[in-house]
């Protein structure tokens, strides 16, 4: 933990050094107390700090969906982009009729009806018409049986189309969950054929792209701070770190550089404080050293003592004051970590700035 004192000098300059009072060191250790009632205190803590480190990022939203029509006839209507559309609420019409949201991990790929081979899909589809309110008493499995049957015949007349007991691919979308529409892809008359919309999921998400010298310091799972626009405060935890690097090539005076990175992808633990923002730069601190159970004081607390060193002045219970030397450890939200005569609940002054 001990640090040189031209370390610790270094790092209260890249805090402002205006926070470091350079008293001249005359005089006895102890002082009188008309000095300590000058000015305010503070309390010695016991804390865990964590040193960070800082990197931009962009807020948006996770995950990424290309949804495509498979139907005979043209696009009647379109959602709004921005929409949020969640199982079983239409996607998109076709001729008409809506094409509703199913949630699995892969699409329908043939006609299911009464007698088709045993498949995913059929499992799939019995999920989504449970989850509707369709088929009580069916049993979740792959079989096509005449429960199932029942169960589209309901939904299909509840959705307004015609009664088949026929689910064709271009019926439904299938996709892992709700999506929030990003942009539209066609408009309405077009063929109800290809690339309708991009989407995205409804889970907010903030993507930073991490310098591969400073990759060591994210893990899946770390805790994170994430400072939003107009200076708003929250956390959050790692869900992806990239394990391929992208070099991004710049261009300075004439020279080439190369810097690469890696993209690692962070989750909120409040998603609504990021309020409806999208593409919004974002700023996220990563904990490069934490140290727990340590003594800390206020930054400003620190005086530099002539020939070199730090020391805090010790406010006791009958207001006299003395001066402890103390060795710096790291520095974090306005505290730093102190080794020395101290102990917890103990006041220092805080000279004002």
């Amino acid at each position: 933990m001990r640090r040189s004192i031209t370390t610790a000098a270094v790092l209260l300059a890249a805090l402002g050094g205006g926070a470091v009072t350079a008293w001249l060191w005359n005089g006895p250790a102890a002082t009188p107390a008309v000095n300590a009632a000058a000015l305010p205190t503070a309390a010695v803590v016991r804390t865990d700090l964590a040193d960070r480190t800082e990197v931009d990022g962009t807020l948006g939203y996770a995950g990424s969906h290309t949804v495509t029509a498979d139907a005979r006839g043209r696009i009647t209507r379109l959602p709004k982009e921005g929409a949020v559309i969640r199982r079983g609420r239409a996607v998109f019409d076709v001729d008409g009729e809506h094409v509703p949201l199913f949630y699995g991990s892969a699409p329908l790929w043939r006609s299911l009806s009464l007698g088709v081979a045993k498949g995913a899909d059929v499992e799939i589809l019995k999920r989504n018409l449970k989850a509707l309110g369709h088929g009580d008493g069916m049993t979740i499995d792959r079989s096509f049986d005449w429960r199932l049957r029942d169960a589209v015949l309901s939904w299909q007349r509840d959705l307004g189309v015609p009664r088949t007991g026929l689910v064709a691919p271009g019926d439904v979308v299938v996709l892992p969950g709700a999506i929030r529409v990003a942009k539209l892809r066609t408009s309405p008359g077009a063929p109800a054929a290809g690339v309708v919309l991009t989407a995205t999921g409804t889970a907010r998400q903030v993507e930073v792209k991490v310098p591969v010298s400073a990759q060591h310091l994210v893990e899946r799972k770390d805790r994170v701070t994430v400072r939003l626009p107009g200076e708003v405060k929250t956390t959050g935890r790692v869900v992806s770190v990239g394990s391929v690097a992208t070099a991004t090539s710049t261009s300075q005076t004439g020279e080439g550089t190369e810097s690469a990175t890696v993209t690692v992808r962070i989750v909120l633990d409040r998603p609504r404080a990021a309020g409806r923002l999208d593409g919004a730069p974002v700023t996220v601190g990563f904990a490069a050293k934490v140290r727990r159970n340590v003594l800390a004081v206020p930054v400003g607390a620190l005086l530099a003592t002539p020939g070199g060193g730090y020391r805090v002045k010790v406010v006791d219970a009958g207001g006299g004051v003395r001066d402890v030397p103390v060795e710096l450890g790291i520095f974090a939200e306005g505290k730093v970590e102190v080794e020395g005569d101290l102990t917890e609940g103990a006041n220092v002054q805080v000279p004002k700035p």
